[in-house]
């Protein structure tokens, strides 16, 4: 009789077990997760990770919610997914993370909390960009200026030889063109063409940029 009843609350425990496994895991919670966070509902994320949803939890493509938050520049979620153990450096199918999302959609709140979580600035997505890149090309000095605190190399360069004053000069983003040169970014570098930042704007029609280079 003995035998027979820590028999069954074995069996009853492994089964609980096992459900608690599964609601870790299940698919369904998980895409809720994920639409909750394309849908910017912080509520219904809230609710999907208390019913179990993974933090790491990935759509086709390969985006988490963290990711996702970083994208939309939703800080309280980009937060909430840290505080549940999101990897900060977990990239999409396309190699971005959620960094480089922040750093080329200009949210500096949220590429702050995830430098001080722990994210890298070295990975480059399958465009070979990084988020110092992104950063300079699309002009987010605030974001620049975090990477650049953070000790990335002001005068790196990546892909076709290009750094991030030559990214910012040949989109003719005058404020981080400014930024960098007040950083001390070197004005005489060339790209694998041969060009420098100021032939670059020039090439691409920013006389501004190219005259605030010419200055330097």
């Amino acid at each position: 009789w003995l035998l027979a009843t820590l028999s069954i609350a074995l069996l009853a425990a492994n089964l609980s077990a096992g459900a608690q496994a599964q609601t870790a895991t299940n698919p369904n919670i998980n895409a809720q997760l994920l639409v909750a966070a394309r849908q910017s509902d912080l509520s219904a994320v809230e609710r999907s990770l208390a019913r179990g949803a993974g933090p790491n939890s990935r759509n086709r493509l390969g985006k988490t919610a963290l990711l996702i938050a970083a994208e939309k520049g939703h800080a309280a979620m980009a937060e909430r997914m840290l505080a549940a153990g999101a990897d900060v450096n977990l990239a999409s199918l396309e190699g971005v993370t959620p960094l480089m999302a922040a750093a080329y959609g200009g949210h500096a709140a949220i590429a702050k909390k995830l430098l001080d979580a722990g994210a890298k600035s070295e990975p480059v997505d399958r465009m070979k960009k990084p988020a110092m890149v992104y950063a300079a090309g699309q002009g987010n000095a605030e974001v620049l200026g975090l990477l650049l605190d953070r000790g990335v190399p002001i005068d790196a360069a990546y892909e076709q030889q290009l750094t991030a004053l030559m990214w910012a000069a040949g989109q003719g983003q005058a404020e981080a063109v400014k930024l960098l040169l007040s950083r001390g970014a070197k004005t005489g570098l060339r790209d694998d063409r041969g060009l420098t930042a100021e032939q670059i704007a020039r090439q691409a029609g920013h006389a501004q940029v190219a005259q605030v280079l010419a200055a330097r």
